[in-house]
């Protein structure tokens, strides 16, 4: 009887020791699933804000071509108001010119 309390004994701790090993797999593999999701999750926020920031480069990159289009538009108006006005200065000239050449 003593042998096959020793033996019980020994079937009830193998059996002990694998139920014991099952729940720390099942364990392991909950905090690693956990750990998993939540670095994955934190990759996903990253992702997001550098997406946020790229939308934010383009909308000021626009805001920053279509100032350069107005502002070459104002430059072509005051190229043209340049050129007028040189040929107005030219005629005054060409006039003073003439009124000085008749006085003398």
């Amino acid at each position: 009887m003593e042998i096959n309390a020793a033996a019980a004994i020994g079937i009830l701790g193998t059996i002990s020791s694998i139920i014991f090993a099952y729940i720390g797999y099942r364990n392991g593999l909950k905090k690693e699933s956990s750990d998993s999701g939540r670095s994955s999750g934190a990759l996903m926020s990253d992702v997001g804000y550098i997406k946020a920031g790229v939308d934010d480069l383009k909308r000021k990159q626009e805001t920053t071509e279509e100032r350069h289009f107005k502002l070459v538009e104002r430059v072509k108006g005051v190229e043209e108001s340049a050129k007028q006005a040189h040929h107005r200065i030219d005629e005054l000239r060409e006039e003073v010119g003439k009124d000085a050449g008749s006085k003398v």
